[in-house]
């Protein structure tokens, strides 16, 4: 099936950017680069669209290419089927393996990932006043894997477990560890001594996994207050999981967060501007009804 069309908004004007994937109809996308826009004084008159797009429709949509178009936020099933349709692909994206972010640049389109960004900026926000990461669980073995596995590589973490169901196949976590020169202890999901040792051991978890596969092992895990969790997972916020970490005083850093970092960074590059932070983090957690305590 062929999908590739603009779910209605208010806003009629010339310039606009977009966020494309199935499903998008509950994105927090436009809240977040609405919110950075007017923190930089853009015109109010600027668009950012929802466009519901299957990888069949990916082609089509890239191929039709409005000049008027800032740019195009991706999410799935679109991360990486969008690669080849791209002029140029930066080398932190063909490394990952997953584009989230088209900007037009001198007449090319250029494919880019800031989800690295970040993963980067909301593990180090939550771990401010802590000691430097030493080791990492990875929780999935798939796209965001691949993304959480640069931003350790980035943060200089040697020590990395990564827990997956299977670690072959097109866009596996172990293709992007080959491109990015890096190798990492590999654990069966099924292993579940071995996942829950992983996790008591380990500085930061980043879990990658969908809602609900973590809950049976949230009941089993024995945080510290020096351990960080990252959950990529952001409708609930809450999970069982990130509730697990909470409660023995573990730092939380939210998908939320990583949302907005990876958010602020596309705005850059769209715009050449940066816009603050606090504005879009409050914008983005009131969208979700989310207290920012949390």
């Amino acid at each position: 099936m062929n999908i590739a069309k603009p779910i209605p908004e208010s806003a009629d004007t010339s310039r606009w950017a977009a966020v494309i994937g199935s499903p998008v109809a509950h994105s927090l996308s436009p809240v977040l680069h609405r919110t950075a826009w007017d923190d930089l004084g853009c015109d109010p008159r600027w668009a950012y669209r929802r466009i519901e797009c299957d990888r069949d429709g990916v082609a089509s949509l890239i191929q039709q290419w409005d000049p008027n178009c800032l740019g195009l936020s991706v999410t799935m099933p679109c991360k990486q089927v969008i690669a080849p349709l791209m002029d140029v692909v930066d080398p932190l994206a063909k490394a990952v393996g997953s584009i989230n972010t088209v900007v037009p640049a001198g007449g090319l389109l250029t494919g880019l990932n800031t989800d690295v960004e970040g993963i980067v900026e909301a593990v180090r926000r939550a771990r401010t006043g802590l000691e430097p990461i030493r080791s990492a669980t990875i929780l999935g073995g798939r796209a965001t894997a691949s993304s959480a596995l640069a931003a350790l590589k980035s943060m200089h973490v040697d020590d990395v477990r990564i827990v997956a169901r299977r670690f072959s196949g097109p866009g596996s976590v172990v293709m992007a560890e080959s491109r990015l020169g890096v190798t990492s202890t590999h654990i069966m999901w099924d292993d579940t001594e071995r996942v829950i040792a992983s996790l008591d051991e380990t500085d930061v978890v980043i879990s990658t996994m969908p809602a609900g596969v973590c809950d049976n092992i949230a009941a089993r895990v024995r945080p510290r207050s020096e351990q960080t969790l990252l959950d990529v997972v952001y409708a609930p916020t809450i999970t069982p999981l990130v509730q697990a970490y909470r409660d023995r005083g573990a730092r939380i850093a939210h998908g939320l967060d990583m949302l907005v970092f990876q958010g602020l960074a596309q705005v850059r590059v769209m715009t050449s501007r940066t816009p603050r932070v606090e504005p879009v983090m409050d914008a983005v957690y009131r969208a979700a009804e989310v207290p920012r305590a949390s």
